[in-house]
C-alpha cells in the first residue's frame, strides 16, 4: 500500500518521539553514573596515570626513534569560576554521553523509516552500511579520546609563552575542547557513509578520489598537523594514516564510473 503524504509525516514523527524517548532513558542513566563516568572516563587523560601515556612510555624506550612520552608525570588540575557550572555541566555531559551510546538506535530508526521505499537488494545493502556507520562513529570516538585529545591536552597544557604563565585549566575549557575533538574525530570516521550516500545520488564517482589523491595526502597532512600541534613526526603520523585510510576506504564503497567495470 502506497503511503500518502501525511502517512510520511505521521511515521516521521513517531521516528523522531522513539528517538527523544531513548535519548531520555539514557540521559537520565548517565546523570546517575556521571560521577563514576567523570573521574574514571572523561578525566582520565588529565590523570598521569592514564594508560595512554604508560604504554607511550614504555614504547619510547623500547624504540629509539620515538619521542620521549614518559615525561607526563603531572595531573592536570581544574578550577570551577561559576557558580552553575558543575550542575549545568552534569546535565550536558548527560545528554552528549546519551547521545553518544544511542547513535546506533538513531541509525537504526533512519533506515526503518527510508526501507519501505527500498528496493529487497537495496535494504540489505542499506542495512549493512548503517551498521558499519555506527561501527565507524565509536571508532572515530575511540581514536579521538585515545590519540587526539590526550595528545592535544598535554602539548597545550604544557605549551608557554613565559615562565611567569602558569596555566589553570577551567572546567568548561576541558569539556568544550574532550567533547568537541572527540564527536569531531567520530564524525569525520564517517566519511566512507557519506561518501556512500553521495555516491547514491551520482555526486560522488571512484574517478574523483582517485583524480584528487595527491591534493587529498596535502590536505590531510596539513588536517593532521593541525589536529596534533605537538609537532613530532611520530604523533602526526597516528593521526595522518587512520584519516587517509578513510579517504581509501571511501573509494570502496562509492560507484564506479560508467566507463569502470571495477
Amino acid at each position: 500500500m502506497e503511503m500518502t503524504f501525511w502517512d510520511h509525516l505521521e511515521e516521521l514523527r513517531w521516528t523522531l518521539f522513539r528517538i527523544l524517548i531513548a535519548l531520555f532513558i539514557f540521559a537520565i542513566a548517565a546523570f546517575v553514573a556521571m560521577p563514576w563516568l567523570f573521574d574514571t572516563i572523561i578525566l582520565g587523560p588529565a590523570k598521569s596515570d592514564f594508560f595512554v601515556y604508560r604504554y607511550l612510555c614504555e614504547w619510547s624506550q623500547q624504540i629509539e626513534f620515538l619521542p620521549d612520552f614518559c615525561g607526563t608525570t603531572h595531573t592536570i588540575g581544574m578550577i570551577n569560576i561559576d557558580l552553575t557550572s558543575q550542575f549545568f555541566r552534569h546535565l550536558s555531559t548527560s545528554g552528549w554521553v546519551a547521545f553518544v551510546l544511542i547513535c546506533p538506535y538513531i541509525l537504526f530508526e533512519v533506515w526503518r523509516y527510508i526501507s519501505p521505499a527500498l528496493y529487497e537488494n537495496e535494504r540489505k545493502n542499506v542495512r549493512w552500511v548503517f551498521l558499519f556507520g555506527s561501527l565507524m562513529f565509536f571508532t572515530g570516538c575511540a581514536v579521538g579520546y585515545v590519540v587526539i585529545f590526550p595528545m592535544t591536552l598535554q602539548f597545550l597544557y604544557t605549551y608557554s609563552l613565559s615562565d611567569v604563565i602558569h596555566n589553570e585549566i577551567s572546567l568548561d575549557s576541558y569539556m568544550d575542547n574532550f567533547l568537541m575533538l572527540i564527536l569531531a574525530m567520530g564524525l569525520i570516521f564517517e566519511l566512507p557513509l557519506l561518501s556512500w550516500l553521495l555516491s547514491q545520488f551520482g555526486i560522488l564517482k571512484k574517478s574523483f578520489f582517485r583524480k584528487y589523491r595527491r591534493i587529498a595526502i596535502v590536505l590531510l597532512l596539513v588536517a593532521a598537523a593541525i589536529i596534533t600541534p605537538t609537532g613530532d613526526p611520530f604523533t602526526l603520523a597516528l593521526v595522518f594514516f587512520p584519516l587517509y585510510g578513510l579517504y581509501e576506504l571511501s573509494i570502496f564503497f562509492v560507484k564506479a564510473d560508467p566507463i569502470e567495470t571495477d
